[in-house]
């Protein structure tokens, strides 16, 4: 990993790298170009069809609206209350002094995206950027090889997702790194200067430990305290959290691939696809929410398999307002209650609009209209639907603290959990709007 962050910096003056990385990882970045076969996204067969690009209704960049930079500033103020001085970490929810990894990536990204914005100087970023570069190229690591799934976000130190201490640590997310990736790959591309400082933290990273049959392999400790290792990633998740990582110049080509275990299932009269890998047999819930589509485009731009099924992820939750009156924007999300993670869904363990825990334990009453996919679809797609999204979660926040996750379905309340996750998302959608993808070839 080293040596391919030194030619990555030094590859940025040279056009036989930027012509060779466009050939080798085509299908990760840089597709937006790409005419493929037109398909309605109704029903008919798999495997995947792809949409032709022209259909779509994606939102022109421009300038942001006064409105939209009062929200971006809104969210930025999480991340002005929630970071920690000495390591710059930053509370996966408010107060809660606790940093989980793929928070910690978000973090990031949201740093990124109010420098872009404005929000922040270029001094106040390059502070905040080499502290918590500092800090991570610092912590201790899981049995050595991989960052902890959480860490104190005072101390640095490992924690399980109690916060409580732990010397053994609770194991590695290969999702969760492939995360955080994205941010180290825009850092390396956008501001060499900082190169130095994600190498000093890959440096220590065994990045092998994650593969196994070019599958994202994550560890775990069972009820023995006995490391596992299990294969992570359910569709849209594994092969956005894979593309980070094959820009890296790693051998996720099992990962990366949308079609392995797919299928598509009818909801509301649009053809969504899934993963046949189902709980009962594999262990997992296969989930399938708004987030790492949204992710993928936002950050990456989409290729078009991506693209093809994230519109068909959308244009479900806007029948099903068309069905229901309701509107619908779902993914994962922290709730102000118990069980405090919830994931609503468009499809999960055989059933549409299913909301379920981690597990799969029915969560139905908890369901909300999630916020930072409200905001995320806005970014995208220029619809009348999209607006209103935008036009119900606007105002979901508290004054100086930062947008709320979302309102539940039930009863109309506001859930006001306040995540670090939900004001990064805002934050990368709304620059999103002016700038375009966080990685992307042109941007390079």
């Amino acid at each position: 990993m080293s040596q391919f962050k030194q030619n990555l910096a030094k590859a940025r003056g040279s056009i036989t790298f930027v012509v060779g990385l466009t050939l080798a990882f085509g299908t990760v970045v840089g597709l937006e170009k790409w005419q493929p076969q037109e398909s309605s996204l109704r029903m008919t067969s798999s495997p995947v069809e792809f949409v032709n690009n022209q259909s779509l209704p994606m939102r022109a960049a421009r300038p942001l609206t006064s409105k939209e930079m009062e929200m971006a500033h809104v969210a930025w103020s999480y991340f002005e209350n929630n970071t920690d001085e000495k390591t710059g970490l930053v509370n996966s929810v408010d107060g809660y002094t606790s940093a989980t990894l793929w928070d910690t990536a978000s973090y990031l990204l949201g740093l990124l995206s109010a420098r872009d914005l404005e929000i922040i100087n270029h001094t106040e970023f390059e502070n905040r950027l080499t502290r918590v570069l500092n800090t991570l190229a610092e912590v201790p690591l899981f049995e050595g090889k991989l960052p902890n799934k959480v860490y104190s976000a005072v101390s640095g130190t490992m924690t399980t997702y109690e916060n409580q201490p732990t010397s053994r640590g609770v194991g590695w997310s290969a999702i969760d790194i492939g995360r955080i990736m994205v941010p180290f790959n825009a850092l390396v591309w956008r501001y060499p200067e900082f190169t130095a400082g994600v190498d000093k933290v890959l440096s220590n990273w065994d990045m092998q430990a994650i593969i196994r049959n070019a599958e994202m392999i994550g560890a775990d400790i069972d009820d023995q305290n006995n490391t596992i290792y299990l294969q992570e990633g359910r569709l849209g998740y594994e092969e956005y959290a894979a593309k980070s990582l094959v820009l890296a110049g790693l051998d996720l080509s099992e990962a990366i691939s949308y079609e392995r275990y797919f299928e598509y299932v009818e909801i509301d009269g649009v053809k969504v696809g899934t993963d046949l890998r189902t709980p009962d047999k594999f262990d997992a819930v296969n989930f399938v929410v708004s987030e790492p589509y949204i992710l993928d485009g936002i950050e990456f731009g989409w290729d078009r398999y991506s693209k093809s099924l994230a519109y068909s992820v959308y244009l479900a939750q806007e029948e099903r307002y068309n069905r229901t009156g309701t509107l619908t924007a779902v993914s994962e999300d922290n709730i102000d209650q118990a069980p405090y993670f919830v994931y609503n869904t468009v499809f999960a363990d055989g059933k549409a609009w299913n909301t379920v825990t981690e597990k799969g334990e029915d969560a139905s009453p908890y369901r909300t209209l999630s916020t930072k996919a409200s905001l995320g679809w806005y970014a995208l797609y220029d619809t009348p639907y999209t607006q209103k999204l935008f036009d119900k979660v606007q105002g979901n926040f508290a004054e100086g603290k930062g947008y709320y996750a979302g309102i539940y379905e039930e009863d109309g309340e506001i859930n006001k959990a306040l995540t670090s996750n939900t004001n990064a998302i805002v934050l990368e959608s709304l620059r999103y709007i002016e700038h375009g993808p966080m990685v992307s070839i042109g941007k390079m």
